[in-house]
């Protein structure tokens, strides 16, 4: 969602733009995924880890989730693509959902394109937040 800032700690958004190398590496030409990402990154605010708000969706935060449309409430857990499983609510950065709440604060709505359409997301809560549990390297 363009216009509202985000917020990203350096340590996730050197982490990420690594990530986002080693794909280009292997030709991701064409994965919209990760060109979504790679703008989201550009548009981030970059703090340190001991600066960023205890609201804000950084990796490994669990979030709570509204879908607007339904009222469906959703917790999920924000991870790096190797530690993804959907069963147990931990969905990847690379997930069209997951590149959505990265950066965002709780009370935060936003539009964004999934497969199928677009969804209108609120971030309800934070539920666990690395960086305000004093966890700055995760």
């Amino acid at each position: 969602m363009k216009g509202k800032t985000i917020y990203m700690t350096k340590f996730d958004y050197e982490r990420l733009k690594e990530l986002l190398g080693v794909a280009n590496t292997f030709s991701y030409n064409g994965r919209t995924d990760l060109a979504k990402l790679a703008g989201e990154l550009e548009r981030a605010e970059i703090l340190d880890s001991k600066e960023i708000p205890s609201d804000v969706v950084t990796m490994n935060s669990r979030a709570e989730i509204r879908d607007l449309e339904t009222g469906e409430t959703m917790t999920y857990t924000l991870v790096f693509p190797r530690d993804a499983n959907i069963d147990e609510g931990r969905i990847s950065i690379f997930a069209p959902l997951g590149t959505a709440i990265l950066g965002f604060r709780a009370g935060d709505d936003l539009e964004w394109e999934v497969p199928s359409g677009t969804r209108r997301l609120r971030i309800e809560k934070i539920l666990y937040q690395p960086e305000a549990e004093g966890h700055y390297d995760r």
